[in-house]
């Protein structure tokens, strides 16, 4: 039984050892991601003029006036936590297979990139970390059972770059100031309710149709493709979107601190992406 016990407690040090070196070596390369992110500081010194958007298309104009104010600076980067739920698997019933996250993101908005990193619990295996970035034109995807035995991953290439910019995209609701039309971002008409955003950053270009509600806020956006993971280094081109809910105001901001996002798939929506916004951080 001595001899049991010294094996065991033995196999548990090198556990505990193993864990302690994994978690050092992924906060080091979220670390090291998240230095990386590239950040100028023009866009940072100029003023908002809400008079200046008069040629927009009529609901975006509105929209940055319900959630902006004269002579705002532009956000430059931004740091926001958050708590949810994450759903990894597709069911009939979409209200089952949801497992709790927390999630740490940062935002550059000049070039545009963030870096994502999550906690989600899958008892009884334990956490699988996830690292989802897009840094300097370059995006990448790692997610690891408490970082050390990977279940999924995904290396740059153009299909990944162009989904990371979509999200980024996206989530720009957060950070209003990124949406103003400029140097990379373009607006055009749809209708009375919904216009497009284009994102340029290097060879890569995006659009989302944002629609607006009576608020004059983003409700949700939509593309008609962006690429999933098949497997093998293999993508699947589906519909996808995005909701937003229950707007606050932040850094004299009006932005939405809930959101679901899903995947269209044969013809039926499967969100996989529930969150709450606990905490946003911005620098000018």
């Amino acid at each position: 039984m001595r001899r049991v016990a010294m094996v065991l407690g033995g196999t548990a040090a090198i556990g505990a050892v193993t864990a302690l070196v994994a978690s050092r070596r992924w906060r080091g390369e979220s670390k090291r991601l998240t230095r990386h992110l590239p950040r100028t500081r023009a866009r940072a010194e100029e003023r908002i003029d809400l008079a200046s958007l008069s040629s927009l298309p009529d609901p975006v104009r509105r929209y940055f006036r319900a959630v902006l104010r004269d002579g705002q600076p532009h956000i430059r980067t931004a740091r926001v936590v958050q708590m949810g739920e994450f759903r990894s698997r597709e069911t009939p019933d979409t209200s089952s297979g949801w497992r709790p996250f927390e999630a740490t993101e940062v935002f550059a908005t000049s070039p545009p990139g963030f870096v994502w990193e999550a906690r989600i619990r899958m008892n009884p295996f334990g956490s699988v970390w996830v690292r989802d970035a897009y840094v300097a034109g370059s995006a990448s995807m790692l997610a690891a059972v408490f970082g050390v035995i990977p279940v999924a991953s995904a290396a740059d290439g153009a299909e990944l770059r162009a989904g990371a910019l979509q999200r980024y995209l996206a989530e720009s609701v957060w950070l209003p100031t990124a949406l103003l039309p400029g140097d990379r971002v373009s607006w055009s008409a749809i209708d009375a309710s919904h216009a497009r955003a284009t994102l340029q950053d290097g060879s890569v270009t995006v659009s989302l149709d944002f629609e607006f509600g009576p608020g004059d806020e983003i409700l949700g956006v939509t593309a008609p493709a962006r690429a999933r993971a098949s497997g093998k280094g293999r993508y699947d081109l589906l519909p996808w979107g995005g909701r937003f809910r229950r707007y606050d105001e932040r850094g004299g901001m009006r932005v939405p601190l809930e959101s679901e996002v899903y995947w269209v798939v044969d013809g039926k929506e499967q969100p996989y992406y529930r969150g709450r916004n606990i905490q946003i951080v911005f620098e000018h």
